[in-house]
């Protein structure tokens, strides 16, 4: 069995810090959106389609395009704001650690961030490369191809890879890939309808932090 991860709210604590961005410069051009709606909608979705979803929304509530530096703008300044208050998710480094087995991350956000946050948070060394941005496929998530592609390059069949992932978008795309896929809420942005959400996805198990993943990957260690 090979573990994908997915990365931001699963790895490293950026999924809070990106929500609080996004929705206040939404905000600034009139764009109000309940928390829980955000990030049920939001969470996962590769950074094209989240424009592209906004755009429509934009022209829909206030009459105008989503100005076109947005998406600039908002990676602007989520980058300024992680510099400082990144972190890994408490636990994540030893989780990764008691998986012995073909592992990858998998994740929606473009190739320079995800290296960028994984190395503030060293964690790019553990995965010895197999570090996977939705940038190298076709489509993002909710769609499997990331996943897919990650599968092949660990050289291990669907079957027989375990997802874990923080979003509902995640869980879609894991599921449509032929994977189990464990739904995680230790992320600084999860709350108390996250798991829900998780599970009405599709997630087979949903896993509240990293002592509880790395209990449960001992036991799959021990059955291998």
């Amino acid at each position: 069995m090979a573990i994908l991860f997915d990365c931001d709210g699963v790895l490293v604590d950026s999924e809070v810090i990106a929500v609080e961005v996004e929705m206040a410069m939404l905000g600034e051009l009139g764009l109000a959106y309940a928390r829980p709606e955000f990030v049920a909608r939001f969470l996962g979705l590769h950074d094209d389609a989240f424009r592209d979803v906004l755009d429509a929304d934009c022209l829909a509530f206030t009459g105008a395009p989503l100005p076109e530096d947005f998406l600039e703008r908002v990676y602007a300044r989520r980058r300024a704001e992680m510099a400082t208050r990144l972190r890994a998710v408490e636990g994540a480094a030893d989780a990764v650690a008691a998986w012995s087995g073909p592992k990858a991350v998998a994740s929606s956000s473009r190739t320079p961030f995800l290296r960028r946050k994984l190395e503030q948070t060293g964690l790019w060394d553990v995965f010895d490369g197999h570090v996977y941005s939705a940038d190298l496929v076709a489509r993002g998530k909710p769609d499997p191809d990331i996943f897919l592609h990650a599968a092949a390059a660990l050289g291990v069949e669907p079957a027989g890879c375990l997802v874990i992932e923080d979003s509902a978008n995640g869980v879609l795309a894991a599921r449509a890939a032929g994977m189990e896929v464990w739904g995680f809420t230790g992320g600084g942005h999860c709350d108390a309808a996250s798991a829900g959400r998780l599970s009405d996805a599709g997630a087979e198990r949903v896993v509240c932090d990293w002592p509880e993943a790395s209990a449960l990957f001992r036991s799959l260690e021990r059955s291998r």
